[in-house]
């Protein structure tokens, strides 16, 4: 019998972490202090490990952490004893690319389930029953996979090993994620957990016999995102994925902004809950910054994009505030982004869908009524005809 799908959410910090939470996440992966591929902007310490992990089991909900990094020797046994480590705070699973890691973390927390990363590239079912024999419980499918062969490998597999696959946010432009470009470029690696992101950089092209001399090879002045891929939006191919035998619904984005978590979050947390209404759940994801959206892999050989479509970041919205409290009608908000009086603020909210409300007055934090919100997480009061909970978002449609 097919389990329930789960929607895994990512987060960076705390914050993210309550915010994915709250929005309707079934479990969240973060990272730890060790062997983590986003290590210098959003690792957990080991206390606040515990700290979430407590958090998310009080709803009843899971922690996984990412100890995805390609180890070199002198790790290994440090991952041992980092395992040993992340059991006793009783995370829920860990997600592993190396098969060295994935031999000591079984050897070391023989009853701490492993997850095969998205990294480790798995891209059929003879793979999947190796890592299954070695004892992971879930494979996170490689990137380049169809869902046509992801049917394949559910048909092949053991009913109890899972099957996650990601939905949406940001793609590698390299296979499966190993690239080799940012150590190339910047001497930082992207497998260590220190990416530069140089395929989101500008580039222009030059002629070997005319050095210093650049070409554009763009619609702008500033250069072209060439080496930039699109970003992945399966809104509209959920029950494809379903039907394909996936399990586990999994968001990019461990450095992403509450913001953004709450607004996939709540889009996917509703399709999968039964909403219908498409062209309503994609207006969500065209109010986070993103650039232009695709299906990946998933229905087959990507379309190929001339460089002058290929727009940088989109956004319908920016992120105004953070409903911190809400008493007779009158929102306490902490702000995020400038919104003034005469605007219209959209709701995020797990409670109430597509409603707006335009800002009547502003009244800062020494009690005086003023005509913007301009200096960044001020705490101001504004009246709402919504009854808000803390933890709501206001955003700011662009036009």
């Amino acid at each position: 019998m097919m389990k329930k799908t789960e929607l895994l959410a990512p987060a960076g910090d705390m914050e993210t972490l309550r915010t994915a939470l709250r929005f309707g996440a079934d479990a969240v992966y973060i990272g730890g202090p060790f062997m983590q591929l986003r290590a210098s902007a959003s690792a957990f310490s080991e206390e606040s490990i515990a700290q979430a992990v407590k958090e998310t089991h009080s709803l009843g909900k899971k922690l996984y952490v990412t100890v995805n990094s390609f180890a070199k020797n002198g790790e290994i046994e440090q991952i041992k004893s980092y395992a040993k480590r992340l059991y006793d705070l009783s995370v829920d699973a860990v997600i592993v690319s190396d098969l060295g890691a994935v031999c000591a973390i079984k050897e070391a927390a023989s009853n701490l389930e492993i997850h095969i990363s998205t990294q480790a590239n798995c891209q059929n079912y003879a793979t999947a029953l190796a890592y299954y024999n070695m004892g992971a419980k879930r494979i996170v499918t490689g990137r380049e996979m169809t869902l046509e062969e992801i049917a394949e490998m559910r048909s092949k597999i053991p009913d109890d090993m899972e099957i996650e696959a990601f939905v949406h946010g940001a793609m590698c432009m390299s296979y499966s994620g190993r690239c080799f470009l940012s150590p190339y470029l910047s001497g930082r690696s992207g497998n260590r957990g220190e990416c530069t992101q140089p395929c989101r950089w500008s580039y222009h092209i030059t002629e070997m016999k005319r050095p210093g001399e650049f070409f554009q090879i763009e619609e702008t002045d500033s250069g072209t995102n060439i080496l930039s891929s699109r970003d992945m939006n399966c809104m509209d191919i959920i029950d494809d994925m379903t039907a394909a035998g996936i399990t586990s619904f999994k968001i990019e984005g461990r450095m992403k902004t509450p913001y953004y978590v709450a607004t996939v979050v709540s889009a996917y947390r509703k399709r999968l809950d039964g909403c219908t209404d498409l062209d309503a759940l994609n207006h969500e994801l065209d109010c986070i910054s993103h650039r232009p959206y695709c299906t990946g892999f998933y229905l087959g050989e990507l379309k190929k994009y001339r460089p002058d479509e290929q727009v940088p970041y989109i956004s319908e919205c920016t992120f105004a505030g953070v409903v911190k409290g809400f008493e007779n009608g009158i929102l306490t908000v902490e702000q995020r982004g400038k919104f003034s009086v005469g605007d219209t603020l959209e709701i995020l909210s797990p409670d109430i869908f597509g409603k707006s409300f335009k800002v009547g007055e502003i009244v800062n934090s020494d009690g005086e009524s003023v005509q913007s919100a301009p200096h960044a997480q001020e705490i101001v009061k504004i009246p709402c005809p919504f009854e808000l909970s803390s933890g709501d978002i206001l955003r700011l449609p662009k036009n």
